[in-house]
């Protein structure tokens, strides 16, 4: 459904009365993914990684400087706002925060009927009758549309955003870290929502999220991302049970096991993330890495193939592999 072709965005660091550019944050450095009908790929990493610039990028709320974004065949990349508008009911978003994403003056019924106004639905009686549908989707009561989002819960409300994401029929979702600010009992509530509507819907989800737990149990593939850069792609079951970077080690181990002989070795990573503004040479994961060697710090390190889908950007992991 989707693919991405060394995808970059850079944003300009200015200084001074007269705003020069002195450099630039590699928000996005040469990004690779595929995304098919009706599966799910989980994008995991810490916080200023590139993750949301990356959906970003592909709802074209924000424009690439590089790379291509092929939507169904179609390169998205370079298409003007009016170009795609066709192309906005089909790729949705549904936001991290389910209180600053409703508009408090607004009624859900109003908030939800922006979206079938859009879409062409002009009757109010059939715009009614479509919101009530979309609240019983996401197990709400149709009567919710008369009400305004502070009479809600934060779980509630994720579940109106969700419905006016719907509200146009679209394909894709982006998902971004839908569920963090919740409790964990809401949590999984709309976790398995997300998972019954992509069955009902034959959805297709890029979720971001920092919960590997979350990620492990919704995605049918992941991508682990380091400063831009992509460091392991492959599989759930694969990535998890067969880890090869050490950043992905790193985050693995950190998750928390009830079963105490099933706990993975821990892996501490010292030193801090570097400055996007000023990364180091070659491997942006050096300066925390414990495989570290001269080689990582003189070039720009390639993605090499395990196997036919599973990617790794590290060469001592997989020496004799040849680069995907």
């Amino acid at each position: 459904m989707l693919k991405t072709e060394g995808l970059r965005k850079y944003f300009p660091v200015r200084r001074g009365f007269f705003q020069r550019v002195i450099g630039w944050i590699k928000a996005v450095d040469g990004v690779d993914f595929e995304i098919y009908q009706g599966k799910t790929l989980g994008l995991v990493g810490e916080s200023g990684c590139g993750k949301t610039t990356i959906g970003r990028l592909i709802l074209k709320l924000l424009e690439p400087d590089e790379g291509r974004i092929i939507y169904r065949g179609q390169d998205i990349s370079s298409l003007s706002q009016d170009e795609m508008k066709p192309l906005r009911k089909e790729m949705q978003i549904i936001f991290q925060d389910p209180f600053g994403s409703l508009n408090p003056r607004m009624t859900v019924g109003e908030s939800i009927e922006e979206g079938l106004r859009t879409l062409g639905v002009k009757g109010h009686g059939e715009r009614r009758t479509r919101v009530g549908n979309l609240l019983e989707m996401v197990e709400l009561g149709p009567e919710a549309a008369d009400f305004y989002p502070h009479e809600f819960s934060g779980g509630q409300r994720q579940r109106i955003g969700i419905a006016r994401a719907l509200s146009v029929e679209p394909s894709l979702l982006m998902c971004d870290e839908p569920v963090s600010a919740l409790d964990v009992s809401i949590q999984a509530q709309i976790i398995n929502l997300l998972k019954e509507l992509q069955n009902r819907l034959r959805l297709s989800y890029l979720f971001i999220s920092h919960d590997l737990n979350v990620v492990g149990y919704i995605s049918d593939v992941v991508a682990v991302m380091y400063l831009g850069h992509i460091m392991e792609y492959a599989p759930t079951e694969e990535l998890y049970d067969n880890p090869l970077h050490p950043y992905t080690l790193a985050l693995l181990s950190a998750i928390p096991e009830a079963e105490p002989d099933k706990r993975r070795e821990q892996k501490t990573l010292a030193g801090d993330v570097p400055s996007p503004f000023n990364p180091p040479p070659g491997c942006k994961f050096q300066g925390r890495c414990p495989l570290v060697e001269t080689r990582c710090g003189e070039e720009e390190i390639d993605v090499y193939k395990v196997n036919e889908n599973h990617t790794v950007r590290c060469w001592k992991v997989i020496e004799g592999i040849s680069k995907a």
